[in-house]
């Protein structure tokens, strides 16, 4: 084990470590990892040389050890932490600590997760950087992206559906075992009636793809974008020019899937040939559709959910990484949106009386 715990009195729990040196980032500058833990956690913990005690609640200190033994795993690995980092292992401890098993099974089970995650099973590694999951979703996300021929990412933004999945086709690119990387979105905003934009056609539909683009960019020096792109190794199109094409020998991403009719989303799911993986995203609380068009999407999951071959995996807003206060805005958007359907359903007395 990477921290080796010791007793410490009834509310309390000490963890020693190997290495003096790790020791010191894993508490950050001014110990703000460390403060980052306590507040998320509501533990205490003092450091003393390579021994951290931890005090609180037994579920909340279990989670904390959990915490800090990943992060250290990750630094043995030589690996670097950033905030992102510790919130990440904090989710991942958090999921382990909610087991009904027993403590000592519990410990177990959190430990081998953590050098499954961290001894690359679980990293997707591009030119340059390596990523490794924050939630427990996104473990089985790639678990997924690595073995699966179809899969439906579902679930709000932040979640890293579509980075991810880029991630994966970059990473499948480089290794020889796709020959090609093809992008798509549906231009919804326009109605993909782009002629009254200025320029040409690429021109028109880049900043409906722009969000793949940066993907791309974070995961492949700029070079090799430009070059990819030009050859056609990887190609960043609008829905519509999927239309009549087998695409073999490819890995396929189709992202803000929610957008698309069922038309659409057949002719996608339609596409694939030899040796060809899809992925596709979406989030079916954003569609952007015209009143009274269906989702290809939700029309997808209904079909397809069940079939073999086919893996779903749903985010929800315990899966969002960016901003804390992201998670809690959508939280608060979908309790309001409840709300409003709820008293939909309601008779119209009864809304006038005021009874809600």
């Amino acid at each position: 084990m990477s921290a080796l715990p010791t007793a410490a009195g009834a509310d309390a729990l000490s963890l020693e470590f190997e290495d003096n040196a790790l020791v010191r980032l894993l508490c950050g500058a001014h110990d703000e990892h460390l403060a980052r833990v306590e507040k998320a956690l509501d533990v205490t913990i003092v450091a003393k040389g390579n021994r951290l005690t931890i005090a609180g609640p037994d579920d909340k200190r279990e989670a904390a050890r959990v915490a800090l033994a990943q992060l250290y795993t990750r630094l043995k690995r030589g690996r670097d932490i950033e905030p992102a980092d510790v919130d990440a292992e904090i989710r991942f401890a958090r999921q382990h600590i909610a087991s009904p098993d027993q403590t000592s099974e519990r410990r177990a089970f959190a430990d081998r997760a953590s050098s499954d995650r961290h001894s690359g099973d679980l990293v997707i590694g591009t030119r340059k950087r390596q990523i490794v999951p924050r939630t427990p979703n996104q473990a089985n996300y790639i678990r997924a992206l690595k073995s699966t021929e179809l899969v439906v990412a579902l679930g709000p933004a932040g979640t890293g559906k579509s980075y991810l999945a880029v991630a994966m086709a970059v990473t499948m690119l480089q290794a020889g075992q796709v020959e090609r990387i093809i992008l798509s979105r549906p231009a919804v905003e326009a109605g993909e009636r782009l002629g009254f934009l200025p320029g040409d056609i690429k021109e028109k539909v880049d900043p409906y793809l722009r969000p793949l683009y940066d993907a791309l960019y974070d995961l492949l020096p700029g070079d090799q974008v430009t070059k990819r792109l030009e050859t056609g190794e990887i190609e960043v199109a609008p829905l519509a020019f999927m239309r009549g094409r087998t695409l073999a020998n490819a890995y396929i991403i189709v992202d803000e899937a929610q957008n698309t009719t069922p038309m659409q989303m057949k002719m996608l799911l339609t596409r694939m040939g030899e040796n060809s993986r899809m992925v596709v995203t979406g989030d079916l609380t954003q569609i952007d559709l015209p009143s009274g068009v269906m989702s290809g999407l939700r029309d997808a999951v209904e079909i397809l959910e069940g079939m073999p071959g086919v893996h779903f995996i749903h985010f929800g807003h315990a899966d969002v990484v960016r901003h804390e206060l992201v998670a809690r805005i959508a939280r608060a958007y979908d309790e309001r949106d409840g709300r409003q359907a709820e008293l939909n359903l309601l008779p119209t007395a009864q809304k006038k009386r005021g009874r809600v």
